[in-house]
């Protein structure tokens, strides 16, 4: 059973790269990459690794979009 929800686990995380990589616009591609750190923390539950999980949670989904969203609208105002 666990390997089994480990092979979705990685799935989503295939398909959720797969849409960083394939998004043009960069607000949208911060979002996707918020939505792929969700699912490398899901990843990371099965696993059995849930202080990294924890990590990726709190860096990956939050803070990192964060940045690029403030840098973008800094920079996207030239």
């Amino acid at each position: 059973m666990t390997t089994v929800l480990q092979l979705v686990a990685l799935a989503f995380v295939a398909v959720a790269g797969f849409a960083v990589v394939a998004t043009s616009d960069p607000r949208r591609q911060a979002i996707t990459l918020s939505v792929f750190s969700l699912c490398l923390a899901l990843l990371f539950v099965t696993l059995q690794a849930p202080d990294v999980a924890l990590s990726e949670l709190a860096v990956g989904s939050a803070v990192v979009p964060l940045i690029v969203l403030l840098t973008i609208r800094k920079v996207g105002g030239r």
